[in-house]
């Protein structure tokens, strides 16, 4: 007998949590599960408000309609979903037929929120290169490029990710690189996005020397990966990007250009990111992945994310948004 079930969640998320414009009250999505015989397979479905194409009520319908049809036994087109039903319905078909090993990456890169002393902190057990992440962009870029000059003067053997989320316009990126020290720019190892437009980021990188990586081009309309002087990594995050034979094809394609790849977060559950942990082990086994967000919730959901001492959800707790059986 097969049979799916599409939990809904709603989780409280830590009240500092702030988007784009928006503050992140909760975070909704769902946990699509399906069952053949003996056999189980679960995917998160949770669309990024500000960032996802979809809101959660038009990717719970569209995934009711793709398990209906995966019930019926009839062919679901991965491409032709939104990306986070794309993703978490491949992922729990993955599931399904054994083909993700269960063994995760869970070192994630810290994200760092303006105190020195609580990143060494975080950093003292790090095995190997110390990595850590900044978002900049949020307030002046003068800020920004002396916060981040701080970090890397006072942490001699840090390694800073960075992303701008296309916030600058190429004077305010300017500004940013103008108070980094020409001396510490290697050890950014990379900056995601720094300018409103693909070109202007590459100009950016040509003029200061700092890396480059692509994160939402990737997801742009007609995106063609390819070389640019500067560009050195790509940031893939599944529920943006779409379904699991997507983003394993588009890493294969980037490391053969010699390019890093960094699996990240769009804020999944603990649920989600111990996926995620486990995708990055399998696809980028030598990248420390971007999933150091559990701590932006209150509650963690049926997964336990290690070292996490947050109260955790069942999905028997989730209200079952819709299921079925044939």
């Amino acid at each position: 007998m097969k049979q799916a079930v599409l939990y809904r969640y709603c989780l409280p998320m830590d009240s500092g949590v702030i988007l784009r414009h928006t503050r992140l009250v909760n975070r909704d999505g769902f946990i699509v599960e399906l069952r053949d015989g003996d056999k189980l397979g679960r995917g998160e479905i949770a669309p990024l408000p500000e960032f996802s194409q979809e809101n959660a009520g038009q990717a719970g319908l569209q995934a009711q309609e793709v398990l209906k049809c995966w019930l019926n036994g009839d062919e679901v087109d991965l491409d032709a979903l939104y990306p986070s039903v794309a993703f978490g319905f491949s992922m729990a078909l993955a599931e399904l037929q054994g083909s993700v090993p269960r063994e995760g990456n869970y070192q994630a890169a810290p994200l760092c929120n303006g105190d020195p002393d609580d990143l060494v902190q975080k950093l003292a057990d790090m095995p190997g290169q110390k990595v850590a992440k900044i978002k900049v962009g949020m307030y002046e870029a003068i800020r920004d490029g002396m916060v981040v000059n701080m970090f890397l003067e006072v942490i001699p053997d840090l390694m800073l990710r960075l992303d701008a989320n296309r916030q600058w316009t190429p004077a305010k990126a300017a500004q940013f690189a103008n108070y980094v020290h020409p001396a510490y720019r290697d050890r950014i190892a990379f900056l995601e996005e720094p300018c409103q437009t693909p070109q202007d980021s590459l100009a950016f990188t040509k003029e200061t020397g700092i890396a480059l990586a692509w994160d939402e081009t990737v997801r742009d309309q007609g995106f063609e990966l390819l070389e640019h002087d500067g560009l050195k990594a790509i940031v893939i995050k599944p529920t943006l990007v779409g379904s699991l034979p997507k983003v394993k094809a588009l890493t294969e394609q980037a490391h053969k250009m010699g390019l890093d790849v960094v699996i990240s977060s769009s804020l999944e559950s603990s649920f989600g990111l111990v996926q995620l942990a486990r995708i990055a082990n399998w696809l980028t086994p030598d990248a420390i992945p971007g999933l150091d967000t559990v701590d932006m919730f209150s509650v963690q959901l049926e997964s336990v994310w290690p070292g996490c001492e947050l109260p955790v959800m069942s999905l028997e707790q989730c209200d079952k948004f819709w299921e079925a059986a044939c």
